[in-house]
């Protein structure tokens, strides 16, 4: 994948239309509406592909992984509701455009990702687009104890469970969004930690997401 930075009238009116569909789709959140329109997420594409970018579908990235449909990351986004500052753990990196949307809507991110290419490509390619988060290598699906607590935690991959081990590196008063279900599909579930062991879960809609991959996982 070439670096070649160019954002011209034709990437940012597509961005615009892509900002007005998700509208249409169902989502409110303006931070979230103002981040999609603002991220060049073409940079994630080769130039071949740059007719796709502002589509609302996911797209392959390599190693067996896409990049998020821009609905499903503004969806999952917008049920975090972040506030500027909190402290966000991102279970799966992929193409990094998630991080992009939450640093934009004012969260400090920790962002995991188990395929070395990846990790080494969004660790490249986001401070050269002006998105500085904490990159780590590894298995995500045991989050990232040594920097817990966090204020929200977004899985991005489907997971046969809620891992226990990532509702304990939440902070009390804070949200964990994980896609559950089996491999074909998933609920996308939201988790609010209300007390040290006391919590309360909501079961939303249907998405297709690849599988976490990892020791508490599959």
């Amino acid at each position: 994948m070439g670096y070649k930075f160019i954002d011209n009238y034709r990437e940012q009116g597509a961005r615009k239309k892509l900002v007005e569909e998700l509208k249409r789709k169902g989502i409110e959140d303006a931070h979230v509406l103002a981040a999609i329109g603002k991220i060049t997420r073409h940079f994630f594409f080769d130039e071949t592909f740059w007719n796709q970018a502002y589509k609302d579908i996911a797209f392959p990235i390599g190693e067996g992984q896409t990049i998020s449909q821009p609905y499903t990351v503004a969806y999952q986004t917008e049920l975090l509701h972040i506030k500027k500052g909190d402290k966000v753990l991102e279970i799966g990196t992929g193409s990094g455009y998630q991080t992009c949307v939450l640093i934009e809507v004012g969260a400090k991110v920790y962002t995991i990702e188990r395929q070395e290419k990846l990790y080494e490509r969004t660790k490249l390619i986001l401070p050269k687009m002006g998105y500085k988060a904490k990159f780590f290598l590894g298995d995500g699906s045991k989050g990232i104890a040594s920097h817990a607590p966090y204020d929200k935690i977004i899985v991005t991959a489907g997971a046969p469970t809620v891992p226990e081990i990532l509702l304990n590196q939440l902070n009390i008063g804070g949200i964990l969004v994980i896609p559950v279900g089996d491999e074909q599909s998933q609920k996308m579930v939201t988790i609010l930690k209300v007390g040290e062991h006391d919590y309360e879960k909501h079961v939303l809609d249907t998405f297709r997401f690849v599988p976490l991959v990892g020791e508490r996982a599959w």
